[in-house]
């Protein structure tokens, strides 16, 4: 596919849902509007309680005030990586993910000015980078290991610019693929040693 015309296939594919199913957590899928779009993504602070150093999209948990899963996606990427509402052109959802600790989540997708200034909020977020929509799509998969309860587990992930992207963060981004592009990417929950082997 053409990278020239990604951009068109997400306008044209991607739709909110009819049915809105108000979501425990929320978090924006940002993508530059340009030729060779690209995904904003974060490196969540070493010191923060949940998720401690993974890459994620901008978001959090539902708060009392806000209204819709739309708001909470906004709030949470204002208040991360200082991107204003009014600054994103919002084109659709994607379908419900559930966290690895229960929670709901439900990923919003929105186009941004390639050249727009994004500040990072110290406390919360160690790094903001931009990755390439179609090199995320290329790009290989491979096992990433978590330890858990005493045992190594193997997860599919993405490596892209020194950084893994594994988890709810490339769940949500294979959904992008699958729902927005109509791009099947292989997506296995768990790795076994036979796909291990083969990678």
């Amino acid at each position: 596919m053409s990278t020239t015309t990604l951009i068109d296939h997400l306008q044209q594919q991607l739709r909110f849902a009819r049915h809105i199913e108000p979501a425990q957590a929320a978090v924006l899928i940002a993508i530059t509007k340009e030729d060779d779009p690209k995904v904003v993504l974060t490196r969540r602070s070493k010191y923060l309680n949940q998720h401690a150093g993974e890459v994620s999209f901008p978001g959090g948990k539902r708060d009392p005030e806000d209204s819709s899963n739309i708001a909470v996606a906004l709030r949470e990427a204002h208040e991360e990586i200082a991107l204003n509402p009014y600054d994103v052109e919002l084109i659709g959802d994607l379908p419900m993910q559930r966290s690895k600790s229960g929670l709901s989540v439900k990923p919003v997708v929105g186009l941004i000015h390639p050249q727009i200034e994004l500040i990072a909020q110290p406390t919360e977020i160690d790094r903001i980078f931009l990755a390439s929509l179609h090199e995320l799509m290329q790009t290989p998969t491979q096992p990433h290991a978590v330890q858990y309860q005493q045992q190594t587990l193997y997860f599919p992930s993405m490596h892209v610019q020194n950084e893994i992207v594994w988890g709810l963060t490339a769940r949500m981004l294979v959904s992008l693929f699958k729902y927005g592009l109509k791009y099947e990417k292989e997506w296995p929950f768990l790795l076994n040693a036979a796909e291990i082997k083969s990678i």
